[in-house]
């Protein structure tokens, strides 16, 4: 006894003496470090930058896989700052132009897949995954493999580029569900994704009122169709720090909703007031993308709030909305964004519409004819690079929908919509039926982002873009996770009571 009283009155070394001053400091240590110096430097002075760059890999990576592995929190994050940033030009500009920077994604999924495994094992709990939205996500997966023995498909080169983005990381939705287990938790989650969305928006507001970098300015040259594309009415359309305006735009639409939201809780004045500010900037650097379909998106989840927490309060609010949204609409203006916006609510008068409805009147008979499609990858950037002079790879699909119909057929469609409708029904279902005020509002924020990105999957395709299909599934998981923490948290007060 009086043994463990000495040692638990003895002082603890810190982490510096305990590791530089007391490990590193033993001549076995020191002759190895100095051996090891020596030796790379030999390395790189006889075979080049490369090899310094490999080992500076080595040194960096290995640590950073043990981290994600072992300890998921740091690997989501990790995960989703690299999710902002895998497109940026002024990353890609330092790479050749080949370089295939996706697999780093690739990487980080299975990373965190395999730590989800690593630690299912030892807790063996599959609770938390007994509910529509996970039996669901299953048959979506299995109807994704099942196209690579569709019949029609032209390429499996296009399923396999394909499946990896689409099918494979719903397979997050899992760990997000089974590593978020706090309420500080998501509060940091939010955190992390309401600063990466902030510097996006003052990277457009950067490109908007002081012009591109250099880096931008090169790679908008680097290809003639692509400023023909973001050039419109006599306005560049700002992308930021993502791969184009549709996904800016649909980011900033998703953290202002985040923060209007977070305007619910019980938080401080001042929080509030910065949450208001936050908003109002993502929605000024919004229009500046010009991508008309992220301006109804706003609208159209104010509806849903309304429904949701139905007072006196939200119904003047929603009112108010509704009457400064009318001004914007119809005030005369010369302003570019602003002309842009205001086509978004008269789409019959608008010209790409009009093409796209055209699109799609053109291929009906193709999908209905097809009940599982043309295959995977059929269309876009994989069709044509696997099947170019296939009938799809010349198909501008536009649509989130329209794909999915193309390439999985009317089956998959239907699937695919009772998917999202099953999504956003257990979000209600929830939301009413959670206690915790906070966990509640958490809650509500996250079926108000599926909501919208729902709506705009419409008019573009909003969920095979880095970073927005990661927040699609984080919001998914989060629904999942608030009902679950506030089932234990009235579990806990039962028991304490009882």
């Amino acid at each position: 006894m009086s043994n463990d009283r000495i040692r638990n009155s003895a002082p603890k070394r810190s982490i510096w003496e305990n590791i530089v001053i007391h490990k590193f400091s033993k001549p076995v240590v020191l002759i190895f470090l100095l051996f090891t110096s020596l030796l790379i430097s030999f390395l790189i002075a006889t075979q080049g930058a490369a090899i310094g760059i490999l080992i500076l890999i080595m040194i960096i990576g290995l640590p950073l896989v043990y981290a994600i592995v072992t300890y998921p929190k740091f690997g989501i994050i990790l995960f989703i700052i690299a999710s902002f940033f895998i497109n940026y030009q002024l990353i890609l500009s330092q790479v050749p132009p080949d370089t295939p920077v996706g697999l780093v994604m690739d990487i980080l999924t299975y990373l965190l897949i395999l730590g989800f495994f690593i630690k299912q094992k030892n807790e063996k709990n599959w609770d938390h995954f007994k509910d529509p939205i996970s039996y669901f996500i299953l048959v979506w997966l299995v109807y994704n493999l099942l196209e690579v023995i569709n019949p029609v498909a032209s390429s499996v080169l296009a399923w396999i580029y394909t499946v990896r983005t689409i099918a494979f990381l719903m397979l997050l939705y899992f760990v997000f569900v089974f590593q978020i287990r706090s309420k500080n938790y998501i509060k940091l989650l939010f955190k992390v994704l309401l600063i990466l969305e902030l510097l996006a928006a003052l990277s457009a507001f950067q490109q908007e009122n002081f012009g591109f970098f250099n880096f931008e300015t090169k790679w908008l040259n680097a290809e003639p169709l692509r400023i023909s594309l973001l050039f419109i009415y006599g306005h560049m359309r700002k992308f930021g720090i993502f791969s184009d305006p549709v996904v800016f735009a649909y980011n900033m639409v998703a953290a202002s909703l985040l923060c209007l939201s977070l305007l619910f809780t019980n938080i401080r004045t001042y929080k509030k007031v910065i949450l208001v500010c936050l908003m109002c900037f993502y929605l000024t650097v919004m229009l500046y993308s010009g991508t008309r379909a992220s301006y109804v998106l706003i609208p159209a989840a104010i509806g849903l709030l309304a429904i949701l927490k139905f007072n006196k309060k939200i119904l003047v609010f929603v009112l108010g909305a509704g009457f400064v949204l009318a001004v914007l609409i119809k005030v005369p203006t010369s302003n570019p964004s602003l002309v842009r916006f205001q086509t978004a609510f008269s789409p019959s008068k608008d010209a790409s519409f009009n093409v796209r409805a055209e699109n799609q009147r053109r291929i009906k008979p193709y999908i209905l004819a097809h009940p599982i499609g043309g295959g995977l990858g059929s269309v876009g950037i994989w069709g044509q690079r696997f099947s170019p002079n296939s009938y799809l790879a010349k198909f501008p699909p536009d649509s989130g929908y329209v794909r999915v119909a193309v390439e999985m057929g009317w089956i998959g469609l239907l699937l695919f919509c009772t998917f999202n409708f099953i999504i956003l029904q257990r979000g209600i279902y929830y939301y009413y039926i959670i206690k915790d005020p906070e966990l509640k509002t958490y809650c509500m924020a996250m079926v108000l982002i599926i909501f919208a990105l729902d709506i705009g999957n419409y008019p573009q395709q909003a969920f095979v873009q880095y970073p927005t299909n990661i927040l699609f599934y984080l919001a998914m998981a989060i629904i999942n996770v608030t009902m679950r923490l506030d089932k234990q948290k009235t579990q806990l007060q039962a028991a304490i009571t009882g």
